[in-house]
């Protein structure tokens, strides 16, 4: 029958998709350790790019319009935006990353043709990609949570365990620009990746308020957001206040990840090739 035969095409075609490809430890550690050598050369700039903004909302907002903002929780506005801002910080350095420094590879200076053709696979190539876009976003994450740190903000030993929301949370967002970076004609096609997508996600995920401000329409909508879930794992590790919650918003994370992990592997494949 047409229509069984329909089903099956479309079953096989899932199942193609959704099915990992056979990636290489070695050459994935390879392409990571050869962005690492790169990285050492450029690191302080790297970093000043992307802690200094936080810093200073942090000393902006928190020092100065904290002093003028009062909880119902009774938090100071500072403790509860430090937390945040460290997920975010994190947040844009693996965007960065995965948009114009994978571009770049990508693009003008042909890395990525250069390490295909190796016995590395284009699949390999992108994954590394991937673990290079985790590590920025987590390094730079735990610089700021350093900074926090000194502001005397952390409240709980659980802090230590922040690593596991940001790399997570790192790894959605890696494979989210990447799946933009496989469509990008320019490097101007960014605006509207940064301006659309992550600025607003920066400002309604519970950053800088509780989400239960918002209209419903917009909970809703942050709900979506993998901001809005690091930053409520976060928030309650660096303060001690752990809650249930904190448990599905980390499977959330998770799933996420696993569900947009096939997306950059295809795409960015189908662009290199064709």
């Amino acid at each position: 029958m047409p229509t069984a035969n329909f089903f099956a095409k479309l079953t096989s075609l899932l199942k193609g998709f959704w099915s990992l490809p056979d990636l290489s430890y070695y050459h994935i550690k390879a392409i990571f350790y050869r962005h690492l050598l790169v990285f050492k050369k450029t690191w302080l700039s790297n970093i000043m790019f992307n802690f200094i903004e936080p810093v200073l909302y942090l000393w902006a907002m928190g020092i100065g319009l904290g002093t003028y903002v009062a909880l119902e929780n009774g938090i100071p506005y500072i403790q509860f935006i430090g937390p945040a801002l460290t997920a975010s910080s994190a947040m844009f350095a693996t965007c960065y990353e995965a948009t114009y420094g994978s571009f770049t590879r990508m693009g003008p200076q042909k890395v990525f043709h250069s390490m295909a053709a190796t016995p590395a696979s284009v699949e390999d190539v992108v994954m590394g990609e991937i673990v290079y876009g985790v590590f920025k976003g987590t390094l730079y994450g735990l610089v700021f949570l350093l900074v926090v740190a000194l502001f005397g903000l952390v409240k709980s030993p659980w802090v230590l365990l922040v690593p596991l929301p940001l790399i997570l949370m790192t790894g959605v967002f890696a494979n989210l620009s990447l799946v933009w970076t496989s469509l990008a004609p320019n490097y101007d096609s960014y605006n509207y990746f940064f301006t659309l997508v992550i600025s607003p996600m920066f400002l309604v995920c519970g950053v800088f308020f509780p989400l239960e401000s918002l209209p419903p329409v917009f909970r809703t909508l942050a709900w979506f957001a993998p901001l809005y879930h690091a930053v409520e794992v976060v928030r309650p590790l660096v303060l001690g206040s752990l809650k249930p919650s904190c448990w599905h918003h980390l499977a959330w994370l998770f799933c996420c990840f696993i569900l947009t992990l096939r997306f950059p592997l295809i795409m960015l494949k189908n662009r290199l090739v064709n």
